[in-house]
């Protein structure tokens, strides 16, 4: 069974780590010998961007983003036998034919833009195929919804030319972390199938970073996708990570959208906590819970990869 995971801070970890740490091996929840033992098609690598750490250390966030970019190809090609970029789906497909991860790159946190399209479109050049809109700041593109005042608020005015301008590149719009209104305004938008690249089910765990029933119902119908979040406190009150409560979002996902909008976005060194999942080598775990919960063999594919490789063959190019 192959895997998709639409969402890691692997790259955001090795780049700020005070170590030597790289990808090829190291403690975190992925690296090059996980990736393999999942029998991972493709991993969605972000390029996390933290606004106020970024000031602190004196930085645009231009000049912040392009160096853990270019941290990121200096690792894949560190590990060109097992890992290799893709930015369409015939590299994803050539990769796959050739027994290689599809590394896709994505910047999480539209801070990056600093405002302007050029920066948008010359971050395409160098290969980001994927944006995760806001983080829990408010941004020049719109807001986060981390808080009660921000969460019906929409897109700014060039927030709104981003999405466009991410249609017409050829990249998918990512509203994980985006305020409802910001997700309704995407909605409306995007000609294309966009994502929730890491979130749950609202409905099930009644935290801000999840997608209530009808956001499903609308993410379902424009052809997307939400990446379920292995995060403790988007999947329960427990202080654990149970993979019986990823599968209870995962149920209630289904019966209100359908299975083709589920996907993985396990949200891996982007999360901290006790993890029943312990890293990405692990998810055999959930393919046979999955089994064992009546999901059958077709309706896994779909969730561990066929779903998300729908949305890059439908969106990046």
């Amino acid at each position: 069974m192959g895997l998709i995971d639409l969402h890691c801070d692997t790259i955001w970890r090795i780049f700020e780590s005070k170590t030597d740490a790289n990808l090829t091996r190291n403690d975190f929840h992925v690296d090059i010998d996980k990736l393999v033992k999942a029998n991972s098609f493709a991993q969605f690598f972000a390029l996390f961007i933290d606004r106020e750490e970024v000031i602190k250390k004196g930085k645009s966030h231009v000049e912040y983003c392009s160096e853990m970019l270019d941290r990121f190809y200096t690792e894949i090609e560190n590990n060109d036998d097992k890992i290799r970029f893709a930015g369409n789906y015939e590299q994803y497909i050539e990769n796959r034919n050739n027994n290689k991860v599809s590394a896709f790159l994505t910047i999480e946190g539209g801070d990056a833009l600093e405002g302007k399209l050029y920066n948008l479109r010359n971050f395409y050049r160098l290969g980001v195929r994927l944006i995760t809109l806001t983080w829990n700041y408010d941004n020049e593109i719109g807001y986060p919804n981390c808080n009660k005042e921000s969460m019906d608020r929409g897109l700014t005015d060039f927030g709104k030319q981003v999405v466009k301008e991410m249609n017409r590149l050829g990249m998918i719009v990512d509203v994980s972390h985006l305020s409802d209104g910001g997700f309704y305004d995407v909605a409306a938008l995007s000609d294309k199938p966009f994502v929730a690249s890491h979130s749950d089910a609202r409905f099930i765990q009644n935290h801000f970073r999840n997608l209530n029933d009808d956001m499903i119902k609308i993410l379902s119908e424009k052809g997307g996708v939400m990446g379920i979040n292995f995060c403790t406190s988007f999947l329960s009150n427990k202080d654990i990570s149970l993979i019986e409560d990823i599968i209870r979002h995962i149920k209630h996902i289904k019966n209100v959208g359908g299975i083709d909008v589920i996907s993985i976005g396990s949200d891996f060194d982007g999360i901290g906590g006790n993890i029943e999942i312990n890293n990405i080598g692990e998810m055999e775990k959930l393919f046979i819970s999955l089994s064992k919960a009546g999901f059958t063999d077709d309706e896994i594919e779909r969730i561990l990869y066929k779903n998300a490789e729908r949305v890059i063959r439908d969106c990046l190019r």
